[in-house]
């Protein structure tokens, strides 16, 4: 959440370059970004950059309060001439979702605005990815098989904390 004013920026980063250091063995996750606000440039939409994900993982340290990606090397890849790398603004709507590979070059600028901007970030991993090293298995339980149930499945329901949700 981004408070009017005063919500802060987020670095250049990658979340496979906090993911890495989590044990994830491969890049085989995803992020998902659903706004419940306007997100806009000037309450600091999420900016990315397309084709990043093709750079790999870069490396990630702790610089000014918060991890980032090196410097040196987003720069590099935003000053790319080629036109294999492509910086924007992700303005949306309340409701839209953005996909986006655990390698995609991300960040935000601060909320120079009076809007709050609120959003749910939910990540996923392949089940087959846990945690390689002991030392953080902890942090990334071993993966079990969902259940598939047919789409009819949420009509039939009869939890009511469910049902109460469906109204």
């Amino acid at each position: 959440m981004k408070e009017p004013r005063i919500g802060g920026r987020q670095e250049w980063h990658q979340d496979y370059g906090y993911w890495y250091n989590n044990g994830l063995l491969t890049p085989d996750a995803i992020s998902v970004f659903v706004p419940l606000d306007r997100c806009t440039r000037e309450n600091g939409c999420l900016q990315v950059v397309a084709g990043s994900h093709k750079c790999g993982r870069i490396e990630h340290s702790f610089t000014g309060g918060q991890t980032g990606a090196d410097v040196g090397r987003v720069r590099e890849i935003l000053g790319d001439k080629t036109g294999r790398f492509y910086h924007f603004h992700v303005e949306m709507s309340p409701g839209d979702a953005l996909f986006f590979h655990s390698n995609v070059l991300h960040m935000s600028d601060p909320n120079d605005s009076e809007m709050v901007r609120r959003a749910l970030i939910m990540a996923y991993n392949r089940r087959d990815n846990s945690a390689g090293r002991a030392e953080v298995a902890g942090h990334h339980p071993m993966y079990s098989p969902i259940d598939r149930v047919p789409d009819s499945a949420v009509l039939e329901c009869d939890n009511p904390a469910v049902m109460a949700t469906l109204r």
